[in-house]
């Protein structure tokens, strides 16, 4: 996606306008070289009256500062024990990198001010260990940075936590972005990092749900650094809170933020609550954008070309797979009444969101589909992809005098030569 491409934006301003997004940024990034690139995507997404909270840790210059001062930190991202030496440093990080986001702020012409809307108390003795400086958010001072909101000015905060007592505690800057997603209710929390996002195997996991990624991160857990496991399960517990989307992404990179929010492939790992993806029955109005979702697939013959006219007047055989209301897969189930049987046709998944057993979630919803209606038999035809519908689709192969005759006849006529595959649904 281009980012400065308008017509793409365009469609997500609706959706987006007056809500409020989170953006927890690692330390790292903040003294990045892409950091005024991201300034920039924070400035577009103000533009259009996105409402952005900014929280940022400071790890790596917790450990940067001790090592000048010769200190051993006894925590650095808010999670360990924090004795006083390694307060102090968190303290002079912490104001060191809040100063320096509301200087590129204000360079980007954006009004942003550093609260103290993080109320917090001390961690305590946990396992017999008393934790001394480390806090725990305790609330969220709501109508402080929802009044900031409204006049468009944008809240940093740092991974420090204040009591009613004046004293400070530094806390974990990913518990602090889940605890205002969630009592702000935020449409999006999106973790800004060193990596692209969450990986299995060594692949990045685009998109994925929040009951899988907390089967993920019951033990054994997935191979991830400590910093990762923090956001994957601060994720879980701000979509299990009700904030629909969670992103995990890599903050070095050009215009990421934008690609992230303005297109459906993204570049990082999303995680979502259950309704994120959907089929359903496409409408008149989709067929366009049916057309130019297959159009490559068409043109290396991979599918049969089919016309707005012939897809309009049959609309009600076409399904569209999509993710956050975006066409990125489609099938069709048309049916033979006279002989009881039923054509899978038109099954495309975006090259974007292969892999992501996509596919084989719309053969199975044309099969129960076809179950319902009672079909006894499910054909489909294929030149490139029969081997898998014979193994993800538990078809086999037939011939084509298992087509119904009409069928048939456009198969003769259209000199594709294409596999004919069948799966039996019930017994005749």
């Amino acid at each position: 996606m281009k980012p400065t491409d308008l017509r793409v934006i365009l469609r997500y301003i609706p959706r987006f306008r007056e809500k409020t997004f989170v953006l927890a940024i690692d330390g790292a990034i903040v003294t990045d070289d892409n950091f005024p690139n991201l300034l920039l995507d924070i400035a577009v997404l103000r533009s259009l009256n996105i409402r952005i909270l900014i929280v940022h840790g400071a790890a790596q210059q917790v450990a940067g500062l001790a090592a000048e001062r010769g200190l051993t930190p006894s925590n650095l991202d808010g999670t360990g024990v924090t004795d006083a030496n390694t307060l102090q440093v968190s303290l002079t990080a912490a104001n060191r990198l809040t100063h320096e986001i509301l200087e590129g702020l204000s360079a980007n012409d954006l009004r942003a001010v550093s609260t103290n809307a993080i109320i917090a108390h001390p961690l305590g003795i946990v396992g017999g260990v008393d934790h001394q400086f480390t806090g725990k958010v305790e609330r969220v001072d709501v109508e402080m940075l929802q009044t900031l909101l409204s006049q468009g000015i944008v809240p940093v905060i740092p991974p420090l936590g204040f009591d009613g007592d004046g004293k400070t505690y530094r806390v974990n800057s990913d518990a602090i972005a889940f605890s205002l997603a969630d009592q702000l209710r935020a449409s999006k929390l999106i973790f800004l990092t060193t990596v692209d996002g969450l990986t299995r195997s060594g692949v990045l996991i685009r998109q994925i749900l929040v009951g899988d990624l907390k089967a993920l991160l019951t033990p054994p857990q997935a191979d991830w650094p400590a910093n990762l496991v923090s956001k994957a399960r601060h994720a879980v517990a701000a979509c299990e809170a009700g904030v629909q989307r969670v992103h995990i992404i890599n903050g070095e990179v050009d215009e990421g933020l934008l690609a992230e929010v303005f297109s459906n492939e993204g570049i990082g790992t999303l995680v979502h609550a259950n309704e994120y993806t959907q089929i359903r029955r496409a409408l008149k109005k989709d067929i366009r954008a049916l057309l130019n979702l297959t159009k490559n697939s068409v043109a290396s013959a991979e599918l049969v070309k089919r016309t707005r006219t012939a897809m309009e007047k049959q609309v009600g055989d076409y399904f569209l797979f999509e993710i956050d209301k975006n066409p990125v897969g489609c099938v069709a189930l048309h049916i033979y009444p006279e002989q009881n049987k039923g054509e899978l046709a038109f099954l495309f998944v975006a090259p974007s969101h292969e892999n992501q057993g996509i596919g084989v979630k719309l053969i199975q919803f044309v099969e129960r589909r076809a179950r319902e209606l009672g079909l006894s038999e499910l054909i489909t035809l294929s030149t490139q992809a029969f081997t898998y519908f014979i193994s993800k689709g538990g078809f086999h192969e037939g011939t084509p005098d298992d087509l119904p005759p009409a069928r048939r006849e456009k198969y003769d006529s259209s000199g594709r030569r294409s596999k004919v595959l069948v799966k039996r649904l019930k017994s005749p």
